[in-house]
Protein backbone atom coordinates (compact mmCIF):
# COMPACT_ATOMS: atom_id res chain seq x y z
CA UNK A 1 0.00 0.00 0.00
CA UNK A 2 1.47 3.52 -1.14
CA UNK A 3 1.61 6.49 1.59
CA UNK A 4 -1.78 8.27 -0.32
CA UNK A 5 -3.48 4.95 -0.20
CA UNK A 6 -2.93 4.58 3.69
CA UNK A 7 -3.57 8.34 4.18
CA UNK A 8 -7.03 7.89 2.12
CA UNK A 9 -8.11 4.79 3.07
CA UNK A 10 -7.82 4.89 7.16
CA UNK A 11 -10.85 5.17 9.09
CA UNK A 12 -11.86 6.08 12.59
CA UNK A 13 -13.17 2.51 13.98
CA UNK A 14 -15.69 2.28 16.80
CA UNK A 15 -15.85 -1.94 16.79
CA UNK A 16 -13.20 -4.00 17.52
CA UNK A 17 -12.23 -7.90 17.37
CA UNK A 18 -10.92 -8.84 20.95
CA UNK A 19 -7.69 -10.19 19.27
CA UNK A 20 -4.53 -9.11 21.17
CA UNK A 21 -1.84 -6.89 19.45
CA UNK A 22 1.44 -9.18 19.29
CA UNK A 23 3.95 -7.02 20.92
CA UNK A 24 6.46 -7.01 18.00
CA UNK A 25 3.71 -5.25 15.87
CA UNK A 26 2.74 -2.82 18.82
CA UNK A 27 6.55 -1.93 18.61
CA UNK A 28 6.49 -0.91 15.37
CA UNK A 29 3.39 1.22 15.65
CA UNK A 30 5.27 3.09 18.76
CA UNK A 31 8.40 3.19 17.04
CA UNK A 32 6.84 4.99 13.80
CA UNK A 33 5.57 7.74 16.58
CA UNK A 34 9.18 8.08 17.66
CA UNK A 35 10.02 9.81 14.42
CA UNK A 36 7.49 12.38 14.04
CA UNK A 37 8.36 16.07 13.98
CA UNK A 38 8.50 18.12 16.77
CA UNK A 39 9.63 21.87 18.26
CA UNK A 40 13.42 22.30 17.99
CA UNK A 41 12.88 18.32 18.29
CA UNK A 42 12.17 18.48 21.89
CA UNK A 43 9.98 14.81 21.39
CA UNK A 44 7.59 16.20 24.42
CA UNK A 45 5.16 12.99 23.41
CA UNK A 46 4.72 9.82 26.15
CA UNK A 47 2.79 7.62 25.54
CA UNK A 48 1.33 4.66 28.31
CA UNK A 49 0.12 1.71 26.76
CA UNK A 50 -2.72 -0.11 28.47
CA UNK A 51 -4.10 -3.40 27.93
CA UNK A 52 -5.05 -3.98 31.55
CA UNK A 53 -9.06 -4.62 31.03
CA UNK A 54 -10.07 -2.88 35.09
CA UNK A 55 -7.55 0.04 33.80
CA UNK A 56 -9.16 0.77 30.89
CA UNK A 57 -12.85 0.70 32.35
CA UNK A 58 -12.12 3.28 34.45
CA UNK A 59 -10.84 5.14 31.22
CA UNK A 60 -13.65 4.84 29.46
CA UNK A 61 -15.62 6.03 32.52
CA UNK A 62 -14.26 9.28 31.73
CA UNK A 63 -15.90 9.49 28.33
CA UNK A 64 -18.76 11.96 27.67
CA UNK A 65 -21.81 9.61 28.09
CA UNK A 66 -22.74 10.17 24.78
CA UNK A 67 -19.36 9.33 23.58
CA UNK A 68 -19.27 6.89 20.52
CA UNK A 69 -16.27 5.16 21.43
CA UNK A 70 -17.07 3.99 24.92
CA UNK A 71 -17.57 0.10 23.71
CA UNK A 72 -14.54 1.01 21.80
CA UNK A 73 -12.54 1.30 24.77
CA UNK A 74 -13.17 -2.36 25.97
CA UNK A 75 -13.32 -4.25 22.90
CA UNK A 76 -9.85 -3.27 21.22
CA UNK A 77 -6.48 -4.62 22.52
CA UNK A 78 -4.77 -1.58 23.52
CA UNK A 79 -5.65 1.86 23.94
CA UNK A 80 -2.68 4.35 24.13
CA UNK A 81 -2.59 6.96 26.60
CA UNK A 82 -0.66 10.06 24.77
CA UNK A 83 0.46 12.50 27.14
CA UNK A 84 2.88 15.53 26.83
CA UNK A 85 5.45 16.99 29.06
CA UNK A 86 5.00 20.27 29.62
CA UNK A 87 6.81 23.34 28.42
CA UNK A 88 9.47 21.65 26.44
CA UNK A 89 7.91 22.27 22.66
CA UNK A 90 7.58 25.95 22.04
CA UNK A 91 9.67 26.81 24.48
CA UNK A 92 13.81 27.84 24.61
CA UNK A 93 15.98 27.43 26.95
CA UNK A 94 13.64 27.69 29.56
CA UNK A 95 11.39 30.06 28.42
CA UNK A 96 8.19 30.10 25.80
CA UNK A 97 9.14 31.55 22.56
CA UNK A 98 6.08 32.06 20.22
CA UNK A 99 2.34 33.86 20.93
CA UNK A 100 1.02 30.40 20.74
CA UNK A 101 2.05 29.29 24.31
CA UNK A 102 2.87 25.57 24.65
CA UNK A 103 3.36 23.54 21.46
CA UNK A 104 1.96 20.37 22.93
CA UNK A 105 -0.69 19.30 21.20
CA UNK A 106 0.45 19.87 17.99
CA UNK A 107 3.93 17.76 18.92
CA UNK A 108 1.88 15.00 20.23
CA UNK A 109 -0.91 15.22 17.28
CA UNK A 110 1.98 14.74 14.39
CA UNK A 111 3.01 11.62 16.84
CA UNK A 112 -0.06 10.55 16.73
CA UNK A 113 -1.03 10.72 13.34
CA UNK A 114 2.28 8.29 12.45
CA UNK A 115 1.09 5.93 14.84
CA UNK A 116 -2.14 5.70 13.14
CA UNK A 117 -1.31 5.65 9.76
CA UNK A 118 1.38 2.72 10.74
CA UNK A 119 -1.97 1.59 12.57
CA UNK A 120 -3.91 1.13 9.29
CA UNK A 121 -0.67 -0.01 7.06
CA UNK A 122 -0.61 -3.02 9.15
CA UNK A 123 -3.94 -4.12 9.24
CA UNK A 124 -4.97 -1.81 12.50
CA UNK A 125 -7.67 0.44 13.43
CA UNK A 126 -7.98 3.49 15.56
CA UNK A 127 -9.61 6.03 17.08
CA UNK A 128 -8.71 9.07 18.66
CA UNK A 129 -10.93 9.77 21.93
CA UNK A 130 -11.24 13.10 22.61
CA UNK A 131 -13.99 14.05 24.85
CA UNK A 132 -13.28 12.60 28.07
CA UNK A 133 -12.15 14.12 31.38
CA UNK A 134 -8.44 14.60 31.28
CA UNK A 135 -8.08 15.28 34.80
CA UNK A 136 -9.83 12.26 35.62
CA UNK A 137 -8.03 10.19 33.58
CA UNK A 138 -4.51 11.40 34.63
CA UNK A 139 -4.96 10.75 38.51
CA UNK A 140 -6.16 7.13 37.16
CA UNK A 141 -2.77 6.58 35.22
CA UNK A 142 -0.64 8.81 37.61
CA UNK A 143 0.21 11.38 34.82
CA UNK A 144 2.77 14.03 36.68
CA UNK A 145 2.09 17.82 37.36
CA UNK A 146 5.02 18.83 34.40
CA UNK A 147 3.01 16.52 31.96
CA UNK A 148 -1.11 16.59 29.99
CA UNK A 149 -3.02 13.96 28.66
CA UNK A 150 -3.63 14.97 24.85
CA UNK A 151 -5.72 11.96 23.83
CA UNK A 152 -6.60 8.59 23.90
CA UNK A 153 -6.31 6.60 21.08
CA UNK A 154 -8.17 3.18 20.47
CA UNK A 155 -5.74 0.38 18.63
CA UNK A 156 -7.23 -2.96 17.59
CA UNK A 157 -8.48 -5.30 14.82
CA UNK A 158 -11.19 -3.84 13.40
CA UNK A 159 -14.75 -5.31 13.25
CA UNK A 160 -16.00 -3.19 10.55
CA UNK A 161 -15.30 -1.51 7.35
CA UNK A 162 -16.82 1.99 7.61
CA UNK A 163 -17.49 3.89 4.23
CA UNK A 164 -15.87 7.35 3.85
CA UNK A 165 -16.75 10.12 4.91
CA UNK A 166 -17.22 13.08 2.12
CA UNK A 167 -14.10 15.39 2.13
CA UNK A 168 -13.55 19.63 1.49
CA UNK A 169 -12.52 20.04 -1.80
CA UNK A 170 -9.21 21.41 -1.80
CA UNK A 171 -10.39 24.41 -4.13
CA UNK A 172 -12.71 25.10 -0.73
CA UNK A 173 -9.35 25.41 1.78
CA UNK A 174 -6.37 25.98 -0.55
CA UNK A 175 -5.36 29.96 -1.16
CA UNK A 176 -2.94 31.99 -3.03
CA UNK A 177 -0.66 34.76 -1.51
CA UNK A 178 -3.39 35.98 1.12
CA UNK A 179 -6.40 34.33 2.81
CA UNK A 180 -9.68 33.73 0.66
CA UNK A 181 -7.64 34.43 -2.50
CA UNK A 182 -8.57 31.23 -4.61
CA UNK A 183 -5.70 29.11 -5.66
CA UNK A 184 -7.47 27.42 -7.74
Amino acid sequence: MGLMEIISNRRSIRKYKNDPIPDDLLEKILESARWAPSWANTQCWKFIVIKNKILKEKLRDTLTPWNPGRNAMIDASVVIVACAELEKSGFRRGEQVTEREDWYMFDVALALQNLTLTAHSLGLGTLHIGAFDANKAEKIVDVPDNAKIVELLVVGYPDESPAPRDRNELKSFIYKDKFNVPYF
